[in-house]
């Protein structure tokens, strides 16, 4: 349901079109296109364009405000596509790398370009524990600028029409053509993911041969990553869906000693996330649906999602009411003592007793970020991925 909502909210957002000229509108830096997956129809496999077949045509819009063709690398004597996304710890291990590349090539005549084929109805909140962003093009844009990108950025979430005649396996999926735009290299970088072992040795070497007239001398290989998130394999999303619904939900009475247990988080080795809301708190209530989701995407890794009403102990039913309804299926707690001075002072001195209230802590209870008011979840999915206890990587 959460999905169904997002979704739809994302349809309305005013991310407008991209100018049919492949150039910025002039009034705004801002792309103008409006990004709506659609469902595709179902497919048991995509196959892999073959060696020797030439490069299938495009039209897709950039993170930068443009729409791409071949004929946008027209003059490149070498042309490399890299099939890529937001959200796969393996191709974030690669960013550097392609970066690299397009780096070192590019006063030789050669252009990369990285397609993201994910296509955000086929991708679920539990394929996103290594990532702060997923595969909609919106969080491209802030990937893309994020990380200073030195290519450009293509999404294909909408219909996949791309990623059908190229056929990427996983991300990052590399496939190299020679001028006259025939594949003459397709499979991985190199054979090592994790950052700073490897230098994408076999796609250089493949660059290599092309740039002097020679065929690459191994011009297949396999290629290790996320699978591709296809807009057909909406069931595993439902199921998914479905099961977390399914799950139980209930809510604990707690008083001060459990509170500071709660903070000091000794009995976990765990980065906890606490919120403190109230039924009758509005930003509360509706910032809420956001925390469910940030322990879907990252409680299967150490990270648990912990959640605290400041009700009155006498409105616990209500509480677990609107807990019911919004599907919070972890640890759920209320204070069970009148004095909310007692609560305040039990969870962090420094706080002021507004609500709401976050703090994330590490086993043994220091306090690595805190929000006073409605959370930035852009903000804390970066701080939480980034942590020494997650990360973004194997």
């Amino acid at each position: 349901m959460l999905r169904t909502l997002f979704l739809a909210a994302l349809s309305l957002l005013p991310l407008v079109g991209f100018c049919q000229s492949g150039q910025r509108h002039p009034s705004t830096s801002t792309p103008k296109f409006v990004s709506k997956p659609q469902p595709v129809a179902h497919r048991d496999s995509v196959p892999t364009l073959k060696i020797g077949a030439a490069a299938p045509d495009f039209k897709l819009p950039g993170t930068d405000g443009k729409y791409y063709t071949l004929k946008s690398f027209v003059a490149a004597k070498v042309l490399v596509v890299v099939f890529t996304c937001n959200h796969c710890p393996t191709a974030q291990a690669y960013e550097d790398r392609i970066k690299a590349v397009a780096a070192d090539y590019k006063s030789k005549g050669v252009a990369v370009v990285a397609i993201s084929p994910t296509s955000p109805l086929g991708l679920l909140y539990e394929e996103l524990g290594y990532t702060d962003m997923n595969d909609d093009y919106a969080e491209m844009i802030l990937r893309a600028k994020q990380q200073q990108f030195n290519f450009p950025y293509l999404y294909d979430g909408d219909t996949q029409a791309t990623s059908l005649l190229y056929g990427p396996v996983a991300t990052p999926h590399v496939f190299v053509f020679d001028k006259m735009r025939k594949l003459q290299y397709v499979g991985r970088l190199d054979a090592k993911e994790k950052p700073g072992q490897a230098n994408a040795e076999d796609l250089r070497a493949a660059v290599d041969a092309l740039l002097a007239d020679n065929l690459p001398a191994k011009p297949v290989t396999k290629t290790f990553g996320c699978s591709t998130k296809w807009g057909w394999k909406t069931e595993l999303r439902t199921k998914a869906d479905q099961e977390w619904d399914a799950k139980p939900v209930g809510i604990e009475p707690l008083q001060v000693d459990g509170l500071q247990a709660l903070v000091k988080n000794a009995n976990s080795d765990k980065l906890r996330l606490i919120n403190i809301w109230a039924t009758w708190c509005g930003s509360c209530v509706q910032e809420f649906p956001g925390f469910v989701v940030l322990q879907r995407m990252y409680g299967a890794r150490d990270f648990e999602f912990v959640s605290l009403s400041a009700d009155d102990p006498a409105r616990q039913a209500k509480a677990l009411g609107f807990l019911q309804q919004k599907h919070a299926a972890f640890s759920n707690y209320i204070f069970a003592e009148d004095d909310k001075y007692a609560l305040i002072e039990a969870i962090d001195k420094n706080w002021n007793g507004a609500l709401p209230y976050t703090l994330l802590v590490e086993p043994g209870g220091k306090v690595v970020w805190s929000q006073q008011g409605e959370v930035n979840f852009a903000e804390l999915k970066r701080v939480i991925v980034d942590h020494p206890k997650i990360g973004r990587f194997f």
